[in-house]
């Protein structure tokens, strides 16, 4: 653990570094004596403080959330193929974000991003029991029927997606639409606030339980005869993942593949202790996530594509090489 406070003050200068550039780059040029308010002209000052630095703000709280979920699931399941997307929970929070979107009509517009949120909660932790159902199946958990059931669960949420959008009007369809593919375009300081007073508690519980999620990676009976009370374990993760993927998906749509590959670069480099793995994976995330989102909005200007699509174009080929990995046995937690 030697390593653990130097690394988190290099990716911590990295990621305010990468803010910095972020909100100088774009349309409306600022200099970066202009980020800390020397010389700024009304328009570039307007751009800063609603657009630029609610959007860099949203992509540090989502980026920082996917990935430590990403970290949490994988030591949880104690297989560096899980994942909130590939499992099916971030899908399952999509459409219950489809549902309040298209069927609440009004409604949806008075409980606001909150009731967004909470929607997305409870369609992920439906996801996260499911899952927990079908894996202990054969009476010890497994990871083949997680992810078996992860697939089941994708394609009967994508399904309900696509009926819902069936079912919507044009302005509900364009919503939808635009969200699925995961966009920071609509970053605002209240979403800003809200996913922030869920996103933060719940990674900071997720760190305080750093050490059991270590033992546990020697085992369900070595866990246990060291004194971790799995079953309580689990129930916190899987609640602290499905809260703070639910409050991601619900400000950003959804986003794929950070929770995947953020994690597995950290242990990759740093190893898999949990101490270190996760707040170094929401700072990693973060930055990512940053990055894609800074030239999604600059690649195809004055367009804007999609962050997910860019994740996503990343993120493919990296699980495709870690399935190659995974399955000749040269890998592991």
């Amino acid at each position: 653990m030697q390593l653990k406070i130097p690394v988190l003050l290099l990716l911590g200068i990295l990621l305010l570094t990468t803010g910095m550039i972020a909100a100088s780059i774009g349309a409306v040029s600022i200099p970066l004596t202009g980020i800390i308010g020397v010389n700024l002209t009304d328009q570039q000052e307007a751009v800063l403080t609603s657009i630029r630095l609610p959007r860099i703000l949203l992509a540090v709280i989502v980026g920082g959330s996917l990935a430590v979920s990403g970290a949490a699931m994988q030591g949880l399941f104690r297989n560096p193929l899980a994942d909130p997307g590939l499992i099916g929970i971030a899908t399952s929070a999509a459409l219950a974000v489809a549902l309040v979107l298209v069927l609440a009509g009004p409604m949806a517009g008075f409980f606001g991003l909150y009731g967004l949120s909470l929607a997305a909660f409870l369609g992920a932790l439906l996801a996260c029991f499911i899952i927990f159902r079908f894996a202990r199946l054969t009476g010890s958990f497994s990871v083949t029927y997680m992810l078996l059931t992860g697939i089941a669960i994708n394609a009967l949420s994508a399904a309900g997606v696509g009926f819902l959008t069936f079912l919507s009007d044009d302005q509900q369809l364009r919503t939808l639409t635009f969200w699925t593919m995961g966009s920071l375009g609509g970053a605002l300081w209240v979403s800003v606030l809200v996913a922030t007073t869920i996103v933060v508690p719940t990674g900071l519980l997720l760190v305080r339980n750093a050490r059991e999620l270590n033992i546990l990676l020697l085992g369900e009976n070595e866990a246990r005869y060291l004194g971790v009370d799995e079953e309580r374990l689990k129930r916190t993760i899987i609640i602290c993942t499905a809260l703070s993927v639910g409050a991601a998906i619900s400000v950003s749509g959804i986003i794929g593949f950070v929770g995947l590959v953020v994690p597995h670069l950290v242990r990759l480099i740093f190893g898999p202790d949990h101490r270190l793995l996760i707040p170094a994976s929401a700072l990693l995330g973060a930055i990512l996530l940053l990055v894609a989102d800074t030239i999604a909005r600059t690649i195809v200007a004055p367009a804007e594509m999609p962050v997910g699509i860019l994740t996503s174009l990343i993120g493919g080929p990296f699980f495709l090489w870690l399935l190659v990995r995974q399955f000749s046995g040269r890998t592991g937690l």
